[in-house]
């Protein structure tokens, strides 16, 4: 069953949409529930004065990757990218210059984010991005989130395991899982999508895994590992 959450004022029919949405309740089984797999490239890890320079959304349905609904672009910022950040993407501040403002860019994935779920590795930093950026927009980030990243400590602790590789390249190649194009937005969102359903998959064959029992993936993963 979906659950109807409570409007508040929106600048875009993109926006009012996805305030308006119903999301999965808690205990809809995870292969019948929607998400959407988001990854960000930034200027930097401080939401309060870096900036989303490029993003990607990818739709889970059924326990199944769309790779055909995915959205993908760049953002133009509104101060130049430093060294350090150019190092990690490759993304130049030139290189962005003809791309859309943020309150532009963000349309295309308000829709793909509209009545899913929101899965991420390391999801705090697209939490914490997110929520500025549709706070512009009028409306509120919109939980649950589920971290891709605590969910595998949940199942390394269920195997014994008590590290995790915390970076998603190596956390991908240590389960035998490909990794696409890193550091790249739609490389990362759908290397995370595909990290994301072999872990549920896996997890799913030992206890029966809800939106809840993942999206609580980081208090269970401190019980396992005890």
């Amino acid at each position: 069953m979906r659950l109807a959450r409570r409007r508040r004022s929106a600048v875009t029919p993109a926006a009012s949409a996805y305030a308006r949405a119903t999301l999965d309740r808690g205990r809809t089984p995870w292969r019948l529930a929607s998400f959407c797999v988001v990854d960000l490239e930034l200027s930097g890890l401080d939401p309060k004065s870096d900036e989303v320079i490029s993003f990607a959304a990818v739709p889970v349905d059924g326990g199944r990757v769309v790779v055909g609904g995915s959205v993908s672009g760049l953002i133009r910022p509104t101060r130049p990218i430093v060294e350090p950040s150019v190092l990690v993407h490759g993304l130049r501040t030139a290189d962005l210059d003809d791309a859309p403002e943020l309150d532009e860019a963000v349309q295309p994935l308000l829709e793909v984010m509209t009545g899913r779920i929101l899965v991420a590795h390391e999801a705090w930093v697209e939490r914490a991005f997110l929520s500025r950026a549709l706070a512009r927009q009028g409306v509120r980030f919109r939980g649950p989130v589920i971290d891709t990243f605590q969910v595998a400590r949940v199942l390394a602790g269920l195997s014994g395991r008590r590290e995790t590789p915390r970076a998603l390249t190596d956390l991908v190649s240590s389960l035998g899982l490909p990794s696409h194009r890193p550091h790249v937005a739609l490389g990362d969102a759908l290397t995370t999508a595909q990290l994301f359903v072999a872990l549920a998959t896996m997890l799913d064959a030992t206890t029966r895994e809800t939106v809840a029992s993942l999206a609580g993936a980081r208090r269970r993963a401190s019980f396992e590992v005890r």
